[in-house]
């Protein structure tokens, strides 16, 4: 089992920047490559970002790219996106996921285990 906690959403104003962090605990951090999701009001949940286990691959949404990034520090067993240039569609609640090996995966099916989730309210 691993669990996953994100911290880090709140309200920010357009433009503006925020970091999510996603705590794992359980079995070995550096075996699954980490994912985040969002869930914006009235909308399924999509992709995000993908960063493999050892932190060389990155892959994001084209909705996000060149504005987020996602890293991860294996030593403190966590996972962070840092968010810039904010926009009021950014809006939604976050999730973070983990996925067993360091496969690309963009899909919800693909993860095993999945945080509760942080809200991110961008105002404009």
């Amino acid at each position: 089992q691993v669990q996953l906690v994100e911290s880090g959403g709140g309200l920010v104003q357009a433009g503006g920047s925020l970091r999510l962090s996603c705590a794992a605990s359980g079995r070995t951090f550096s075996s699954y490559g980490m994912g985040w999701f969002r869930r914006a009001p009235g909308k399924e949940r999509e992709f995000v970002a993908h960063i493999g286990w050892s932190g060389g691959s990155t892959y994001y949404a084209d909705s996000v790219k060149g504005r987020f990034t996602i890293s991860r520090d294996n030593a403190k067993n966590t996972a962070y996106l840092q968010m810039n240039s904010l926009k009021p569609e950014d809006t939604a609640v976050y999730y973070c996921a983990a996925k067993y090996g360091s496969s690309r995966a963009t899909g919800e099916r693909e993860y095993d285990y999945w945080g509760q989730g942080t809200q991110v309210t961008v105002s404009s």
